[in-house]
């Protein structure tokens, strides 16, 4: 494809076009993915309801899908077309590497950060071309896609990836104001996102090991071939991270719901619908994580508290870590941890958004965490805790002499005054004015602690290690010396051999007396 574009496209037009063809290339890659495993799926089923169209179809519908478009399932029971609008997190992550990756190969040679929204506007354009034919082509099919929701979700989803991708590769255009603090934010931001989700991530691990009897069991109870239960295993591999979103959502505060006017938190099972009971849950393994019942517990409460916590102090040692590299003061420090506070919050807002949503109607037309309340949560813990820990981490951060450096050298210090003392007792009988044992170390008044050592001051454990060298080279010998050569035999340069080199003048200078 790179090669067709250099050689048949204007030589004014070879950047944008190959911006263009990466992009197109990264659709392609990430359709075919799925084709492929869509196609063995239906080649090995024993019961296949459709040709390789109908299969072709539902692989569409699921490329759409993990761009958040919504999906509307004709063929249900009750005859009422069923939404599907949660979006598999895992099928998700496909096209972003891929669109990052098209970026990526797309700004090879290029170091202005000003053409960095200019290819992603071009790679995002040949992503999107393929979208509008998939559209239409799943029309009609068991599984079809909402033209509105395409024409909303997926060009939003693709430039978000192509322009955050831009950025990391050539960094923020001119016209912001400070982009290395808008760097570091970002950094921080994803930095604190991704601890809370793989926090989640194990809060959701535990909770199926404790139901794994209830997750072995709807198992083996979904599909009896073992094509069936492959399927079964992938859709539940495809949805993994979603769980990791719902069980940071629910260590977060807000919670998560398993059925219209339910909410699943920390505080307990609560609004549980128009019938008064716990909401009935389809038979999938993956939701044998939702705790049942009122868990109004320390030790709930404790486990649930892990999430905020780590996610808090990633946030605050990248920001304090950055802000120490690049010499910002208090002020800045705060500003950042604010800016890092809230890209966290957007950031689980979105994926908030695209973990949930309908899986039917009636009881399931709401699932998963309200994005809003989510991303609210985040934005607040790292706000209220993330700035003063940040603060607190830059000053550590700035020490100058570690703890252990400092209780090294007041050990030194204990045992060295006896015999400075003597010594210096010897020069006062030489009429030398008379030093303190102290004198020296510590300026007048308070005493200098190890935080508050001078600048360019060597440190008393340097000053040890530097007389313990001294001693082992007093103690070795002498060292030996090079010897001058014999009189009247001059020493030769240090050259390499030549044959062509005349070296009459030195013989003749070793010849006389």
């Amino acid at each position: 494809m790179r090669l067709l574009i250099q050689r048949f496209a204007p030589d004014g037009r070879v950047s944008r076009t190959r911006w263009f063809g990466e992009g197109l290339v990264a659709a392609g890659l990430g359709f075919g993915v799925l084709a492929v495993i869509g196609l063995v799926l239906w080649t090995t089923s024993p019961f296949p309801d459709s040709g390789a169209g109908g299969a072709l179809r539902v692989v569409a519908g699921l490329w759409l899908l993990a761009h958040g478009t919504e999906l509307v399932r004709a063929e249900t029971l009750s005859g009422v077309p069923a939404p599907i609008g949660l979006t598999p997190l895992l099928l998700t992550a496909l096209p972003c590497w891929l669109l990052h990756r098209a970026v990526r190969v797309a700004l090879i040679g290029e170091r202005s950060p000003a053409v960095g929204p200019r290819a992603a506007a071009w790679v995002s354009a040949g992503y999107l071309l393929p979208a509008a034919p998939a559209v239409l082509y799943t029309l009609g099919g068991p599984i079809s896609a909402r033209p509105l929701s395409a024409l909303a979700v997926m060009p939003l989803l693709t430039v978000v990836v192509t322009g955050a991708s831009a950025v990391a590769v050539l960094g923020w255009p001119a016209p912001w104001p400070d982009p290395y603090r808008l760097a570091a934010a970002g950094r921080a931001a994803l930095a604190g996102t991704a601890a809370v989700c793989g926090a989640g991530a194990l809060l959701a691990a535990g909770a199926l090991v404790l139901h794994a009897d209830t997750a072995q069991r709807t198992f083996g109870q979904l599909s009896g071939p073992w094509s069936g239960r492959f399927a079964v295993l992938l859709l539940g591999l495809a949805l993994a991270p979603n769980a990791a979103v719902w069980a940071a959502a629910y260590g977060l505060g807000p919670g998560f719901t398993l059925g219209a006017g339910s909410v699943i938190a920390p505080l307990g099972l609560a609004g549980t619908g128009t019938e008064g009971a716990e909401p009935r849950l389809p038979a999938f393994p993956l939701l044998a994580m939702a705790p049942g019942g009122v868990g109004d517990g320390w030790a709930v409460w404790a486990t649930a508290a892990v999430v905020p916590v780590v996610g808090v102090g990633v946030l605050a040692w990248f920001t304090a870590r950055g802000a120490v590299r690049s010499g910002s003061g208090s002020a800045a420090t705060a500003l950042t941890a604010l800016l890092a506070a809230l890209g966290c919050g957007l950031t689980l807002g979105g994926l908030a958004a695209l973990a949930g949503g309908p899986l039917g109607t009636l009881a399931l037309a709401e699932f998963g965490p309200d994005p809003v309340l989510t991303g609210a949560a985040a934005a607040g813990w790292g706000a209220l805790a993330g700035v003063p820990l940040a603060l607190l981490l830059r000053v550590w951060q700035l020490r100058t002499v570690s703890p252990w450096e400092a209780v090294a050298g007041r050990l030194r210090r204990r045992a060295e005054p006896p015999a400075e003392e003597g010594a210096r007792s010897a020069g006062a009988g030489d009429g030398a004015p008379q030093e303190s044992a102290h004198e020296g170390r510590r300026p007048e008044g308070r005493g200098r602690r190890w935080w508050r050592r001078r600048a360019g001051e060597e440190h008393p454990l340097h000053t040890t290690i530097s007389r313990l060298r001294l001693r082992r080279r007093l103690r070795s010998g002498p060292e030996p010396v090079d010897t001058p050569p014999p009189v009247g035999v001059p020493r030769t340069p240090d050259m390499p051999f030549d044959q062509e080199t005349d070296l009459s003048p030195l013989r003749d200078t070793a010849r006389e007396p």
